[in-house]
C-alpha cells in the first residue's frame, strides 16, 4: 500500500542524528515523517558522556537531562599508576539515553515532525525525482530527500555504500549501586588505558547507576570480555546487579566513504562519523544530524556533504592520527596526561573549548605526534 502524498524529508532512525535532522528539517518548514523500527523508549548501549560539543548542540533543542556533571578523573594504566585530577567547573555531562532521546524525541514532534514507532525500513528505490522507503508492513513512503540514521549495520549505510575502515567492539555494563557507592563515584569518571592495543575502560556515573564498559578492536572478543570482567571485578562492582548486559559494534567511515547516494544522505552512525581515538558519537551525530535537516529542507544534498567535509572530517582525521600514536605509546599518553599541561587540554577537549584537529595542529603537539608516530 503506498501512502498518498510526498514528504519532504523523511528520516530513518530515531537517535540523536535522526531526531536532531528531523528537528532541523520540520524547524525549517519541512513536511517530515521519522521512521523507528523500535518504540521509544529504548535501551541503548552507549557510554552517554556529553562533551561539549554535544551539550552545545543538544542545548539548542533541549534541556539536556543531565544524571551528573563531571569535575574530576582518576585515570589508570592496565590498572596501575593511578592518578586523579579535577577541574574548577564541570567538563563532562552524564545522560541515560532512554532519557535524553526521549526529549529530542519531544522535541522534534514539537517542531512539527511526525514520528512512526515500530515502522520498520526494508528497502529504498529511487525515481523520477524522489526516494520511496519500503516498509516492512508492505507500505511505501516517498520524499523528495530521506536521511539515513539508522546505524552503520542500517539500511541507508547499504544503500549508499558507506565504507568502514575501523570496527571497534564496545561492552556495557548498568550497574545498580547503593547509595554509598553512588556518592563514591558521583562527579567523577575513571578511564583505564587496556592491555588490548587502542582499548579503554570507563566508569560513568548516573546518579543510582553506573556504566562500566570497555572497547578494543572487533575480532577480539574474548579478550575484550575477559578485559570487562577483570575491569568490574578490579572495581569492586562485580557484586552489583547488572541492570543491562549488552554490546554493540562502531564503525568509522574511510575517507573515500560517500554521504549521499541521489536523494538519500547519511548521518551519525549510519555515515560512520565518529571520533577514531575515543569513539565518541554522540556529538558528531547531533551536528551531522542538524546539518542533514538542514540541508534536506533546502533540497541542497551537495551542501550537505561538503559541510560534513568542513566541520567534521578534520576532527576525524585529527583522531586517525592521535589514535595511531596512543596505540602505539599508550604509556607516554598517561604520562603526559597526568601533567598539568595535559590534563589542561584534555579538559579544554572534553568541553570542547579546542577541537581535536586545533589541537593536533598545535606546534608542540605537531612535533610531538610525528615523533611518536615514527617510533
Amino acid at each position: 500500500m503506498q501512502e498518498r502524498g510526498e514528504w519532504d524529508v523523511a528520516v530513518i532512525g530515531a537517535g540523536p542524528a535522526g531526531l536532531a535532522a528531523a528537528s532541523a528539517a520540520a524547524a525549517a518548514g519541512a513536511r517530515t515523517v521519522v521512521l523507528e523500527r523500535a518504540e521509544h523508549p529504548r535501551y541503548k548501549t552507549c557510554g552517554g558522556g556529553l562533551i561539549g560539543a554535544s551539550r552545545a548542540a543538544a542545548g539548542m533543542l533541549i534541556g539536556v537531562p543531565a544524571r551528573d556533571e563531571i569535575r574530576s578523573a582518576t585515570v589508570t594504566l592496565r590498572g596501575g599508576q593511578e592518578f586523579t585530577r579535577s577541574a574548577a567547573g564541570p567538563f563532562l555531562g552524564m545522560v541515560v539515553r532512554d532519557e535524553f532521546d526521549a526529549a529530542l524525541l519531544k522535541r522534534a514532534e514539537e517542531n512539527g515532525a511526525e514520528i512512526r514507532q515500530r515502522a520498520q525500513v526494508r528497502a529504498i528505490d529511487q525515481a523520477d525525482g524522489h526516494a520511496t522507503v519500503r516498509l516492512a508492513d508492505g507500505s511505501e513512503i516517498t520524499a523528495r530527500a530521506v536521511i539515513g540514521a539508522d546505524g552503520s549495520s542500517g539500511v541507508t549505510a547499504r544503500h549508499v555504500g558507506a565504507e568502514f575502515d575501523q570496527v571497534d567492539l564496545g561492552l556495557e555494563l548498568e550497574i545498580a549501586v547503593p547509595d554509598a557507592v553512588a556518592r563514591q563515584w558521583a562527579g567523577r569518571v575513571l578511564l583505564d588505558w587496556g592491555k588490548i592495543p587502542a582499548s579503554y575502560g570507563w566508569v560513568f556515573p548516573k546518579g543510582d547507576r553506573l556504566t562500566v564498559g570497555v572497547i578494543a578492536a572487533r575480532g577480539q572478543g574474548a579478550a575484550t570480555k575477559a578485559y570487562l570482567r577483570e575491569f568490574a571485578g578490579r572495581l569492586g562492582l562485580s557484586g552489583y546487579e547488572a541492570v543491562q548486559d549488552s554490546g554493540h559494534l562502531t564503525r568509522c567511515r574511510s575517507d573515500r566513504s560517500p554521504l549521499r547516494k541521489g536523494r538519500v544522505i547519511v548521518a551519525g552512525d549510519a555515515a560512520g562519523l565518529l571520533d577514531p581515538w575515543t569513539r565518541e558519537g554522540i556529538s558528531f551525530a547531533l551536528r551531522s544530524g542538524t546539518l542533514a535537516g538542514e540541508h534536506a529542507a533546502e533540497g541542497d544534498l551537495d551542501g550537505y556533504v561538503a559541510a560534513v567535509g568542513t566541520t567534521l572530517v578534520p576532527d576525524m582525521r585529527a583522531g586517525r592520527t592521535l589514535l595511531s600514536a596512543f596505540t602505539r605509546h599508550t604509556g607516554t599518553f598517561h604520562r603526559g596526561l597526568s601533567t598539568s599541561k595535559g590534563w589542561s587540554a584534555f579538559v579544554k577537549m572534553c568541553r570542547s573549548e579546542i577541537s581535536l584537529s586545533e589541537l593536533v595542529a598545535r606546534p608542540s603537539a605537531r612535533v610531538s605526534l610525528a615523533l611518536l608516530n615514527r617510533l
